[in-house]
């Protein structure tokens, strides 16, 4: 397998990536804070996000709403304000995954489940490892190619001084990061019986989609897990992570698909979501809920955010 770990691109250096680098290297100072110290910060952080980002929060909340109805208005507005808070600590769990040490991350880690994907890579087969945005999603990538060697496929950041920065950093411990655009290479790490890492949990109009049920609501979904596992041959199995309320963190990898993929991409889409579901409802404070992930509806709608 070629090795994808370097990435030779030189970095921008225009005028107008300067407001990025800036941001870059306070975020790297950062990084450098104690971790306890970090935590608090962070759940600063997320509240001031909370109200100067008005519309994210409007966002948040239909999101919850629509998700939660059994909840009351006030459990709704708890959920909303634990949602901010983990977002703040994950600004900077990011910052320590790409430019940091996640020394302290390890020492409370519990990883449960490597049995499962062990089992899912006998004889030399590729997994796919399908995760969710969480707010823990970065941390949790570093911490599990501790133990595994997880390529990763993402969304490239318009900005360039960004991307450069984050590839970079996410290249410190990832076997190889792919964009959704290379397909090829991904495709050829799994033949190779590699590990592809990515979230197929958000609305997009990129990539073919189906409608399948997400909290009993017709959410557009990719159904890239669907057609990797046709193309490649790979299993699938789902990676759950969480920030535990004593300070530790929780890897989970659950036992491979069965007969997966079937002739049927909507089917195997909707079992893909409903395995993501399942992750959410167990620490749904600490999923990203700022994204509208019903904005495309069956009937061509999409007055659920206004």
């Amino acid at each position: 397998m070629a090795d994808t770990r370097t990435d030779n691109d030189p970095a921008p250096k225009g005028l107008r990536q300067w407001p990025s680098w800036l941001g870059i290297g306070l975020m790297a100072m950062l990084a450098r804070l104690p971790w306890p110290l970090q935590r608090g910060l962070g759940r600063a952080v997320g509240a001031v996000l909370r109200v100067l980002f008005r519309s994210r929060r409007r966002i948040a909340e239909r999101n919850i709403a629509l998700c939660y109805p059994e909840l009351d208005a006030a459990a709704q507005a708890a959920l909303v304000r634990g949602s901010f808070a983990s977002l703040g600590i994950g600004l900077f769990e990011f910052a320590r995954a790409w430019w940091g040490s996640v020394q302290p991350m390890r020492r409370d880690l519990r990883v449960e489940g490597l049995e499962h994907l062990q089992a899912a890579r006998a004889g030399g087969r590729g997994v796919i490892v399908i995760s969710a945005h969480f707010t823990t999603l970065e941390i949790a990538g570093r911490l599990m190619c501790d133990y595994a060697p997880l390529a990763g496929m993402y969304r490239p950041h318009d900005q360039g001084a960004m991307e450069w920065a984050v590839k970079r950093g996410r290249l410190r411990y990832a076997a190889a990061m792919f964009t959704r655009d290379e397909l090829r290479p991904a495709m050829k790490h799994l033949k190779q019986g590699g590990l592809l890492w990515f979230a197929p949990d958000q609305d997009t109009r990129r990539g073919e989609s189906v409608y399948v049920p997400f909290f009993n609501r017709p959410a557009y979904s990719l159904t890239s897990t669907h057609q990797l596992a046709r193309l490649s041959g790979a299993a699938v199995v789902a990676f759950a992570h969480e920030r535990r309320d004593d300070g530790g963190y929780t890897l989970r990898v659950s036992p491979a698909f069965a007969d997966f993929p079937s002739k049927d991409a909507t089917a195997d889409t909707a079992r893909v979501m409903a395995a993501i579901e399942a992750m959410v409802r167990e620490v749904p404070s600490q999923y990203l809920w700022i994204h509208r992930r019903f904005k495309h509806q069956p009937d061509g709608s999409a007055k659920l955010y206004e």
